[in-house]
């Protein structure tokens, strides 16, 4: 008799192969839905390898796609670590980049040395925000973080859409189909790293990020407590660990993360707020947190790997004739599979010997 057991440490060895036979299967799926839509697949990928790392631009635009992805990403695998099922990274990424924005309006003229540091703080205040609500819901209320997060980003969203379309902060002739709000100030701009301004501050922040979060996790007191209360939260709780300021902590942290992806987005991509450009980063993140097996430095490593792919997809739809709705499609099947290859990876079937009478 076969038993399909979980297998909750896989090996290295295991977990590549795993994600290696997941890519080749994405991809093998991925020819046969161009071919059968009527395109060239070796003209798509041809185009996707193109645009994700065919050349410095490429390789930069890459770069600028993963940088919200990994710190999303490391929002949900610091909160799924300790088993809180926040899905809130989506509003949180909106909560930062309002709350960002809100500093550059109050000090506009403020220098840059003084304006960017002062909007990154309340960027990831405002995520931290957003989950310490969540956080305070559950504890106080019990109230399952999934349905409060989720409920949460719908207000956040509508909220910035209200804003930007109607309210004060969108710009002259503003309406529901183009929501923008004015640009931001020179100094406010995050500081670019390469002559065409595009690989900005935000992913810098996100690379410490990651190591920062690596180190948290497997070499700090709370990193052990987060691990616990992923384990087992009623042994915390006899040991005098306060459970629920914990769960304060890791959800505040949870958003700060996601708050800082909004805001980077804002002060380091499109230089004014704009909802459309931060729609899907929350969402995105959570994937990728999964993909990555919950490890912050699987996140910066698959986040890289998705910004190349989300980057490259741009470049198909421009480069051959495929359309822009089959390149999202390709990131789909790819997102499924690498995912399926994952659980794939912490299974394993198990021979047992029936007894008789």
């Amino acid at each position: 008799m076969i038993r399909i057991e979980r297998n909750p440490a896989p090996s290295a060895a295991t977990l590549a192969l795993s994600y290696v036979g997941a890519c080749v299967m994405g991809f093998a799926i991925s020819a046969l839905l161009i071919a059968a839509t009527g395109y060239d697949p070796a003209e798509a990928f041809g185009a996707i390898w193109q645009g994700a790392v065919g050349s410095q631009t490429a390789m930069i635009g890459s770069l600028v796609k993963a940088t919200p992805l990994i710190l999303t990403g490391l929002a949900a695998a610091i909160a799924f670590r300790a088993r809180l099922w926040s899905i809130g990274q989506e509003g949180q990424v909106y909560a930062g980049a309002m709350a960002g924005w809100c500093a550059v309006l109050l000090v506009p003229d403020a220098p840059a040395l003084l304006l960017i540091p002062l909007a990154l703080i309340f960027g990831a205040a405002g995520g931290a925000g957003l989950g310490a609500v969540a956080a305070g819901l559950r504890t106080r209320y019990g109230v399952n973080e999934i349905i409060s997060t989720v409920m949460l980003n719908y207000i956040i969203v509508y909220l910035l859409s209200w804003l930007l379309s109607g309210g004060a902060w969108g710009e002259v002739g503003a309406t529901v189909s183009y929501q923008q709000s004015p640009p931001a100030p020179e100094a406010a701009q995050l500081p670019n790293f390469d002559d065409r301004g595009r690989l900005h501050l935000g992913f810098a922040i996100a690379l410490a990020a990651s190591l920062a979060c690596a180190a948290l996790i497997a070499r700090t007191p709370l990193g052990f407590e987060i691990r616990a209360l992923g384990g087992n939260g009623e042994a915390l709780r006899r040991r005098g660990v306060d459970v629920g300021r914990l769960t304060l902590v890791v959800m505040a942290l949870s958003g700060a993360l996601a708050g800082l992806a909004g805001i980077g987005e804002v002060l380091g991509v499109t230089d004014r707020l704009r909802g459309d450009e931060l729609y899907g980063l929350g969402y995105a993140g959570v994937v990728i947190g999964l993909i990555a097996g919950l490890r912050p430095i699987g996140v910066l490593v698959a986040g890289l790997f998705f910004g190349g792919l989300a980057n490259g997809a741009v470049f198909m739809s421009v480069l051959s004739d495929a359309p822009a709705a089959l390149a999202q499609a390709i990131q789909g099947v790819l997102l499924i599979s690498i995912l399926c290859g994952g659980v794939a990876a912490r299974t394993r079937l198990r021979r047992t010997v029936a007894h008789v009478g």
